[in-house]
């Protein structure tokens, strides 16, 4: 082991390069870069985000125009039924009216006709 504390030979660190003291400049440039780094990938990130946002409100707005579409099918089919409804009921009052035209009014009138048997009589 040599002075330094470290196995390495001495050729070695014969030549290895000299770090001196970093200049104010050089901070400066790295000190940019990894700010324009950190900026770029926010950047980035924040288009993913946007791809993802804009991919899921196109899906939700193709689920909504489906559900709209349904919507207008579904009430198209309600106007259909309460038509349906309406003439049914229509129908049921003029058999009911006829009804009570042909066959209750002419027994009532006949019933009327008809004279009561006298109490005392006898069959």
């Amino acid at each position: 082991m040599d002075e330094n504390g470290a196995d390495t030979p001495e050729q070695v660190i014969k030549f290895a390069p000299k770090v001196g003291p970093r200049s104010y400049d050089t901070l400066v440039e790295e000190a940019g870069e990894a700010i324009i780094a950190k900026l770029q990938k926010a950047a980035d990130l924040s288009n993913e985000n946007c791809d993802r946002a804009m991919t899921l409100a196109h899906k939700l707005s193709m689920q909504l125009r489906t559900a709209e579409d349904r919507i207008s099918q579904l009430e198209a089919e309600v106007e259909h039924f309460r038509d349906r409804a309406a003439r049914a009921e229509r129908w049921l009052q003029t058999i009911q009216n006829e009804i009570e035209e042909k066959l209750i009014a002419p027994r009532s009138a006949n019933a009327a006709e008809q004279t009561p048997l006298p109490k005392d009589f006898e069959l």
